[in-house]
């Protein structure tokens, strides 16, 4: 299982406030990600919030195939932006050779360590090759929960390269790292991956 149900229940029961705080602009890693696909590529995103990355994917001209585990989030996030966001577990992704990108803002570091390798191994089958993959996540030195009760990996960066190299023919192109905040107002080392499928 790669959810983790307290820390859905907290998106569930949060999902205003957090849309509120974080669903305004989108990400500012994620055009120059887009930049590196295909125009008009299809692009599956986890984890989705509160839907304004999806909307500028969608504004890009790509298709864009929004998800979230959280059914609120999925609420919000076609209630503002109109994108067709659906309910999706990481673990439930099944698609092959689908995407040209697959976008994971903050939401890959919720996934157990235990669970992450097959997750990996999912969005790899989904991607066509030549696909491109992003993911950020908080660093640390062992899964714990936040003040607010939230699950996260917290991996150090060296394990976590070495679970996307595990995968065959998976190259990170480029590694981040920097210092960020949170919904829990805590600044943490964080790290971003651009990863090719060959």
């Amino acid at each position: 299982m790669s959810t983790d149900p307290d820390t859905i229940a907290f998106y569930q029961t949060r999902a205003p406030h957090y849309v509120l705080k974080f669903g305004q602009a989108h990400s500012y890693q994620l055009d120059p990600f887009l930049d590196q696909l295909p125009v008009g590529g299809r692009v599956l995103e986890l984890g989705c919030g509160g839907g304004q990355d999806a909307a500028r994917i969608a504004a890009r001209g790509f298709a864009v195939d929004a998800t979230d585990a959280t059914p609120a989030m999925v609420a919000k996030a076609n209630e503002r932006w109109g994108v067709g966001a659906r309910v999706m577990a990481f673990e439930e992704l099944d698609a092959e050779a689908a995407y040209d990108g697959v976008w994971a803002h903050a939401s890959l570091l919720h996934c157990p360590r235990a669970a992450l390798p097959d997750v990996l191994a999912r969005i790899h089958r989904a991607l066509r090759p030549g696909g491109w993959h992003f993911a950020s996540y908080k660093l640390g030195d062992q899964e714990a929960r936040d003040t607010l009760g939230r699950f996260y990996n917290f991996p150090a960066a060296d394990w976590l390269a070495a679970q996307y190299s595990a995968i065959p023919g998976w190259e990170i192109v480029d590694t981040r790292h920097y210092m960020a905040g949170g919904f829990d107002n805590v600044e943490r080392d964080w790290i971003d991956l651009i990863v090719r499928k060959a």
